[in-house]
């Protein structure tokens, strides 16, 4: 498949021995970690997009240790998001620490490192952040400015046919609505290509909607804050809704809903 890694190295050679460089030193400092992103998406679709950051996944008890390995390395580095993000700077370029996901749903855990695929990125053989992981927390993102349908779209057509089906649900968990919503988007955007979909997914997920009585969700909640952190916010403010990303409901405290809310105003 093809990366954006040659296209980088000559486009922007700074960036690239930036990259390599994290790297190498999160390797020599015994830091498990994933490669995401661009360079991810690029391996599993053959899609190649130029990306003015490094997404790299840890787990969160090794977030301390891997802001430490490249401060230490002469970075800087932050802390940006309690519950699932830090960077590394160099110059206008970064990396992502990423060790969950905006909403708190998504955190990264062992499945992640045990299911990943290993690839060549920026000279370096890495684990790449397995597909089914990738398609469950980009499934979440539909912001005003920013929806990752295309991407889960494009990751079902070239994945779907050797996708762990089984994990892939298991991850949606009581929001498999959403993974349903992204599999009949997908049967528009791609009619030939259906069969990417195996049937007996489909058909379950149809039989579980149609079963599903009206009253089994949660009273007064607007699930619509995990999908966008500031569009739903006259649901929760003004008409009276509960935040289901914030305790008692979901993962997050208060002050770490506000933080990630406000970032996004």
């Amino acid at each position: 498949m093809k990366t954006t890694t040659a296209n980088l190295a000559q486009a922007d050679p700074s960036a690239f021995r930036f990259y390599q460089h994290a790297l190498e030193v999160l390797e020599a400092a015994r830091v498990p970690f994933l490669l995401g992103g661009a360079y991810a998406f690029g391996h599993y679709t053959g899609i190649t997009r130029h990306t003015k950051d490094l997404d790299l996944f840890v787990r969160p008890s090794h977030v301390e240790q891997t802001l430490g390995a490249l401060h230490t390395a002469g970075y800087r580095t932050e802390q940006l998001f309690s519950h699932w993000l830090g960077k590394a700077f160099h110059g206008n370029d970064f990396v992502d620490i990423i060790f969950g996901s905006g909403n708190g749903l998504c955190p990264v855990d062992d499945d992640w490192f045990s299911h990943a695929a290993r690839g060549t990125v920026l000279g370096a053989n890495v684990l790449l952040v397995p597909a089914e992981e990738m398609i469950w927390q980009k499934a979440f993102i539909m912001e005003r400015e920013r929806f990752d349908g295309a991407d889960v779209n494009h990751l079902l057509r070239a994945r779907g046919r050797r996708l762990d089906w089984e994990r892939l649900q298991a991850r949606f968990g009581a929001h498999w609505r959403v993974l349903l919503g992204h599999l009949v988007i997908f049967g528009f955007v791609y009619p030939h290509e259906r069969d990417c979909v195996p049937a007996p997914v489909m058909t379950a997920l149809v039989n579980r909607l149609q079963s599903e009585p009206a009253s089994a969700a949660e009273a007064g909640l607007c699930l619509g804050t995990v999908l966008s952190r500031t569009q739903y916010l006259t649901d929760i403010e003004e008409w009276g809704y509960a935040d289901p990303r914030a305790e008692p409901y979901g993962p997050l405290s208060r002050e770490q809903v506000a933080r990630w809310t406000d970032a996004g105003r």
